[in-house]
C-alpha cells in the first residue's frame, strides 16, 4: 500500500523499469551546471567547496551577538546570519511602548548605527559573507550595514552577502510587515536598483518559503507560493524599468528541509527546474544566472520538540542531509533545544559540527548530485513539480500573488494544511518522537539560555544618549528629504542613508516612510 507524501501524492514501494510513473532511464536529466539546473545550479557543486555553514544568531544587546558571531567564526563557521528582535523588525525602536517586553527576545535588538557598530565589532565585512533576517526594514539595516563597512574601509563593491527582503510572505504567514503590499513592492524594486549600482555583489532578495513551512505549508504549497513571489518580485523590478538581466542574477530563495528526505530532495530539484523554465519562457531571460535557483536552507524548527530535546540532534542531522543531497548553497542547522529557548554556545556549536560531519566526514560531496537517476526521487521529482505548477496556477488564476493575498488565498491553504497535520498528530497517525509514542515518564531537566529583561533599559539610555548627542537638525533634514523621496518616485535608499548616517534611528525612519505609505491592516480585522 502506498504511503501518502507530505504534499499528499502517493510514495509507492517499489520504483523500477515499468513501475506506474516509475523513472524512465532513457530520459535526459541534463548535467549539473546546465538548464533546467535539475541537478545543480553548478557543475561542480561540492566536489569544488562544500556549501557554506551560515548559523543563524543573534539575541540580546549587539555587543553579546557580536561575542557569539565570534564563537561561531572561531569554531570554522563560514558565513553569518542576523537574527533580529521583533521591534527592529516591526521598525521599532527599543524604548517604543509597542516594543515592550520584546526587546532583545528572538534576536538581536538594532535601534541605530551604534547598535550596528557594535554588532560588528572586529569582524571585516569586507572578508566575511552575512545574510541578515529583514524584512519590511530590510533597506535600513542594509544601509546600516553597508556604512559599519564603509567605516572598517571596505569597498562595498566587494562586500557580499544576503538581506531577506521579502515582505509578501509577511502578509501570508508571519506577520512582521509594515506598509502595504504597493509600496512595500516600491521599496524592494528600489533596493534591487541600489544594489545593482552600489552593492553588486550583494543578493538583493531571499524568497522565503521557509516560514510558509513553519506555519503548516506542505513542501509543494511551500515552493508553489514562494515562486508565485518571486514573480511578483520580477514584475515589480520590471515595471520599474529594469531589464530581467538586470537584478534576476542577484535573486535568491531560502526553504526549509523536514525530515522526510525523499521528498525534500524532490522538492529542491523540481523547484530548480520551474524556476529555470519560467525565468526563461515567461520572462527572456538570456543570463543563465537568471534562471539558476540558489538557496540557502534552514532545517525544520516547527518539527523540534521540547520533549527529549536531545532527540532533535537526530531530526537535524536528517533533515541538514536532505539539504546538503538537494543541492543547497548555504545551510543553517538547529540547535537541538531551540524549541526550549535560544540557543547557547554549546548547543550552537554542536549544530556547526553537525555540518562539518557531513562535509568532512561522509562521502555526500564525493560526488556531484548523488540521487540522479534514482527511480524512486526522480519520480517524486515529476510528482513535485506537477503539484507545485498547478498550485502556482491557482495562485495566477486569482490575480498573481498580491492579489491572492488579499484575497487569503495562500493563508488559508496553509492553515489548512496546519490543521491536518494537528489533527494528525493529535490522533497518532502522525508519529512524533518522543510526543505521541516513545514519551518518557519524567522527562530531564535542562537549564536554558534567557535573556536579560535589563536589556530593554539599557537600550532606552542608549537611544537617550544618542538623541542628546546628535545633529538633531541634520536628522530632521535627512527624514524630510526621505518623505519627499517617497512621496515621489526617487529612489529611497540614498536619502534612508543619508538619514541612517545621521544618526536617525530604525523607528524615526519606518516612521517617517509610514506617514507617507501608511500602514497595512489585514482585512480580516477590519
Amino acid at each position: 500500500m502506498a504511503r501518502a507524501s507530505e504534499s499528499g501524492f502517493a510514495i509507492e514501494p517499489v520504483y523500477g523499469p515499468g513501475q506506474p510513473e516509475g523513472f524512465d532511464p532513457a530520459r535526459a536529466l541534463g548535467e549539473p551546471g546546465a538548464y533546467p539546473y535539475t541537478r545543480g545550479v553548478y557543475p561542480t557543486m561540492y566536489t569544488g567547496r562544500p556549501w557554506t555553514m551560515r548559523q543563524y544568531a543573534g539575541f540580546g544587546t549587539a555587543a553579546e551577538s557580536n561575542a557569539r558571531y565570534r564563537q561561531l567564526i572561531a569554531h570554522g563557521g563560514s558565513g553569518l546570519s542576523v537574527a533580529f528582535d521583533l521591534p527592529t523588525q516591526m521598525g521599532h525602536d527599543s524604548d517604543a511602548p509597542l516594543a515592550h517586553g520584546e526587546v532583545g527576545k528572538v534576536g538581536v535588538a538594532i535601534d541605530s548605527i551604534d547598535d550596528m557598530r557594535l554588532l560588528f565589532d572586529g569582524i571585516p565585512l569586507e572578508s566575511v559573507s552575512t545574510s541578515m533576517t529583514i524584512n519590511a526594514p530590510a533597506a535600513l539595516l542594509l544601509l546600516l550595514y553597508q556604512l559599519v563597512a564603509e567605516e572598517q574601509g571596505a569597498d562595498p563593491a566587494r562586500l557580499t552577502g544576503t538581506v531577506q527582503n521579502d515582505v509578501l510572505k509577511e502578509y501570508i504567514a508571519r506577520g512582521t510587515y509594515i506598509f502595504p503590499p504597493g509600496p512595500s513592492l516600491r521599496l524592494t524594486a528600489d533596493i534591487f536598483r541600489y544594489c545593482r549600482a552600489e552593492l553588486p555583489r550583494w543578493n538583493t532578495i531571499s524568497i522565503s518559503g521557509y516560514h510558509m513551512a513553519e506555519a503548516g505549508a506542505t513542501p509543494a504549497q511551500e515552493v508553489a507560493f514562494t515562486l508565485a513571489n518571486g514573480l511578483a518580485y520580477v514584475r515589480a523590478a520590471l515595471d520599474a524599468g529594469m531589464a530581467v538581466d538586470e537584478f534576476a542574477p542577484r535573486l535568491s530563495f531560502f526553504f526549509v528541509a523536514r525530515t522526510t528526505l525523499l521528498e525534500e530532495v524532490a522538492k529542491f530539484r523540481a523547484a530548480r527546474r520551474i524556476w529555470a523554465r519560467t525565468m526563461r519562457e515567461r520572462f527572456g531571460a538570456r543570463d543563465p544566472k537568471s534562471m539558476t535557483l540558489r538557496f540557502h536552507t534552514q532545517t525544520a524548527g516547527v518539527q523540534l520538540t521540547a520533549q527529549q530535546p536531545e532527540v532533535n540532534l537526530v531530526r537535524v542531522t536528517v533533515q541538514a542531509l536532505a539539504a546538503v543531497l538537494g543541492g543547497t548553497q548555504s545551510l543553517h542547522t538547529n540547535a537541538f533545544d531551540e524549541a526550549i529557548a535560544l540557543p547557547t554556545e554549546k548547543s550552537a556549536r554542536l549544530a556547526l559540527r553537525t555540518q562539518q560531519v557531513l562535509a568532512h566526514e561522509t562521502d555526500v560531496t564525493a560526488t556531484v548530485d548523488p540521487f540522479a537517476g534514482s527511480y524512486a526521487v526522480e519520480s517524486l521529482t515529476d510528482k513535485m513539480e506537477r503539484a507545485v505548477l498547478a498550485l502556482m496556477d491557482k495562485v495566477e488564476e486569482a490575480g498573481g500573488a498580491v492579489a491572492a493575498i488579499e484575497r487569503g488565498l495562500q493563508k488559508r491553504m496553509i492553515e489548512e494544511s496546519a490543521y491536518r497535520i494537528a489533527q494528525e498528530t493529535d490522533s497518532g497517525e502522525r508519529v512524533v518522537v518522543g510526543v505521541n509514542r516513545f514519551q518518557l515518564d519524567e522527562e530531564e531537566p535542562y537549564e536554558p539560555l534567557r535573556v536579560d529583561p535589563a536589556i530593554e533599559a539599557a537600550q532606552a539610555e542608549r537611544l537617550a544618549r544618542l538623541r542628546a548627542e546628535r545633529d538633531g537638525a541634520e536628522v530632521d533634514a535627512a527624514l524630510d528629504e526621505l518623505r519627499r523621496a517617497a512621496a515621489g518616485s526617487d529612489n529611497v535608499l540614498y536619502p534612508m542613508k543619508r538619514a541612517l548616517a545621521a544618526r536617525a534611528t530604525v523607528g524615526e525612519v519606518c516612521d517617517a516612510l509610514r506617514e507617507v505609505w501608511g500602514r497595512y491592516v489585514p482585512a480580516e480585522t477590519l
